[in-house]
């Protein structure tokens, strides 16, 4: 049997090697399976007082790492779906470690077993369209910051990207001549291309104009001229709801992060007639029966399809009142 040195070159040999070298995976998996370990060693260190660079993989069998998903849900209060996402790191390590350590076989069965969580699916949230003019509006236009934020939250909310896929736009990303459109590197490396509006184009160019940067730089710096973060985007779009709360209540009964941005997109979309289909092509989906969720969220569209129906033996149509009077007592 090997020693317990082995494993830490097991680890080093799965982020190196197979994420980044077979498999090409991208920074934001490489992110998320890091942090996953991060947090699986330090919960080993808490309980078994063993550095990360000592521990063994018989350290790590099933009854730890169900354990392990334990404290992620219930002292961390994380939910299930970012129990799933962590299982799902270990899962993809485990099945790297099977073929080159095959004498743990049946540690490593015991682990892959361990089942995903079920979790409630519950309706998406996505703002209106009074709630998202009162958004647009919110930014400081005499500074720069909310010149930024107003073109940053334009786009968000027309296109539909990612936060990740925002974050990582440059100057040459836009692209304003005949056929205005924006390009990114969504999930799975996919590129695609999404269309602006006359009104946006408009923006955009203005802003590009006073950002004035070279190709490669970012198209919505932060204030050292670098990247914006994923955390920064949500700070800003925080400071800007909680603006938005005073003048426009409802939107303070949402909890409102840049994905629900991006729902709101594909919302403006399906109330306008636009095929699932499409959408999901829009928002780069890997499969259109991933955007259902947005039709089991749009009421109008089953007030719609109720209005088509009709009640055994009832004429069709809704009852109206005939009379001012009863429509008034009616309506009490």
């Amino acid at each position: 049997m090997k020693t317990n040195n082995n494993f830490p070159a097991l680890i080093e040999a799965f982020f190196t090697d197979r994420l980044m070298r077979q498999r090409q995976v991208s920074p934001n998996t490489i992110a998320s399976y890091r942090d996953s370990f991060c947090l699986l060693f330090n919960f080993a260190k808490q309980r078994l007082n063993k550095e990360p660079s000592v521990l063994s993989i018989e350290d790590l069998d099933a009854a730890f790492i169900g354990s392990f998903l334990n404290h992620i849900e219930n002292d961390r209060g994380n939910c299930a779906r970012s129990r799933n996402v962590r299982l799902a790191a270990i899962h993809s390590f485990f099945k790297y470690i099977a073929l080159q350590e095959p004498i743990h076989s049946a540690l490593i069965q015991r682990v892959l077993a361990i089942p995903t969580k079920r979790f409630e699916r519950k309706l998406i949230d996505f703002l209106t369209k009074p709630e998202i003019d009162a958004l647009l509006a919110a930014p400081d236009q005499s500074t720069w910051s909310g010149r930024r934020d107003s073109t940053l939250l334009s786009l968000a909310i027309q296109t539909g990207l990612r936060v990740s896929e925002l974050i990582g736009l440059t100057c040459k990303d836009i692209v304003l001549d005949s056929g205005a459109h924006v390009r990114c590197q969504g999930k799975g490396r996919k590129d695609r291309c999404t269309p602006l509006r006359k009104e946006l184009v408009a923006t955009l160019r203005s802003w590009l104009r006073e950002r004035s940067g070279q190709p490669d730089d970012p198209l919505f710096p932060n204030a050292r001229g670098g990247f914006l973060s994923r955390d920064g985007v949500e700070y800003l779009l925080a400071k800007h709801v909680a603006v938005v709360g005073k003048k426009c209540p409802s939107i303070q009964k949402k909890r409102v992060s840049p994905h629900v941005l991006r729902h709101t997109a594909a919302m403006e979309l399906l109330q306008h007639g636009v095929d699932i289909t499409v959408i999901a092509l829009w928002l780069g989906h890997e499969s259109p029966e991933t955007a259902q969720v947005y039709v089991q969220a749009n009421l109008k569209m089953k007030e719609k399809a109720l209005a088509k129906t009709t009640p055994l033996n009832v004429k069709p149509g809704r009852y109206q009142p005939g009379d001012q009077l009863l429509a008034f007592l009616k309506s009490l």
